[in-house]
């Protein structure tokens, strides 16, 4: 946060833009029966022939409230990834900025980086699979915009303790943006609660894990108004479409539900853990605030091929950095823990 200046970090051309103005901006329904006759619409109603709503108010309102936040702090996006991709495109200079990324981490943060022409400075996490503050500091410079945090951080599944991010926070001049797609199945409280504390504060969500939603495709970031502000600008005019905003918001009005199943699979974790700590051939099991455990094993590479010749897909990791030899199993249902694990204890 020193030097922190988002004036500084937002591109000359995003400043400069004129956002377009779509139907649907200039005007805003009070509740009375109009005529619209505006956004060139197939007038024959079939419940999706009018624009969405192209800043999902009744959905924004609702997680608002849930989260103790100001509409103004949400943007919601087509998936997590069209939210990252918004955060580098309104703050990364093509072929001038640079991000920091900590592997083994999310693969989106390097393709994003590509796709945006911006340099990727890689710091690994330590043995331990924390992030390594000293280094990180080390490589930053003046065109360091973004800095990525996943936590709890795939593929390895642990929460980054506290004192690391806020350190970073504290030192860095650009956006750190952390990613708490797996944060309903962690026992650490989100950041959301550090935003008024941290204006380079950047944390994203999902629906498609603990919600179960990864169908519809719905991200959401939170943020300051400021910041939200600026991804406005360059957001597609309606880039969350109307099927989309009726099932999230059904879905997140349904907490109890919610809660029940990410116990469900809270239980069904302790479960798959207590039998891959019983086998042979896993050497050793990473501490997992998510909804899925990183193995190592003796051969992953015939681990998972014989996964495959009985039909149960897992994730082999071992090409990421400091993951040599690990298996990722996502925690399933109860038949599919108990189908998992019977295969699992037949393999020699």
């Amino acid at each position: 946060m020193e030097g922190f200046d988002l004036n500084k970090l937002v591109r000359e051309s995003v400043r400069k833009l004129q956002p377009y103005s779509s139907a649907r901006d200039e005007y805003v329904s009070d509740g009375s029966e109009m005529l619209f006759l505006d956004a060139n619409e197939n007038p024959f109603d079939n419940g999706v022939n009018r624009y969405p709503d192209p800043y999902q108010r009744s959905l924004k309102s609702l997680l608002a409230e849930q989260k103790g936040l100001s509409e103004r702090q949400i943007l919601l996006g087509n998936g997590s990834d069209e939210v990252l991709d918004l955060i580098f495109r309104a703050f990364c200079e093509p072929n001038q900025d640079n991000i920091i990324s900590l592997p083994p981490t999310y693969g989106m943060y390097k393709v994003l980086a590509g796709i945006n022409a911006v340099e990727n400075r890689e710091v690994l996490l330590t043995t331990d699979f924390e992030p390594n503050v000293d280094e990180i500091q080390n490589v930053v410079d003046a065109n360091s915009k973004l800095l990525f945090i996943c936590s709890p951080n795939n593929p390895t599944g642990n929460a980054f303790k506290k004192e690391g991010i806020q350190k970073l926070l504290e030192s860095f001049s650009g956006l750190v943006v952390i990613d708490e797609a797996y944060i309903d199945f962690s026992k650490d409280e989100s950041w959301l609660s550090a935003l008024k504390t941290y204006p380079n504060l950047i944390v994203t969500q999902t629906l498609s894990k603990a919600y179960g939603l990864a169908g519809i495709r719905l991200g959401i970031c939170y943020a300051s108004e400021e910041i939200i502000g600026v991804l406005n600008k360059i957001k597609p005019p309606y880039n969350v479409n109307q099927l989309t905003q009726q099932q999230a918001l059904q879905r997140v009005l349904n907490q109890d539900l919610v809660k029940q199943e990410v116990q469900q699979i809270l239980d069904e974790r302790e479960e798959l853990i207590k039998a891959l700590n019983g086998l042979e051939f896993v050497k050793e099991l990473y501490p997992t605030d998510a909804n899925f455990v990183l193995a190592k094993v003796d051969d992953a590479n015939k681990r998972y091929q014989q996964l495959l010749e009985k039909q149960v897909v897992v994730r082999n990791r071992s090409t990421q950095p400091l993951c040599e030899n690990t298996l990722r199993f996502t925690v399933g249902t109860p038949e599919e823990n108990k189908k998992l694990i019977a295969i699992l204890k037949e393999l020699n």
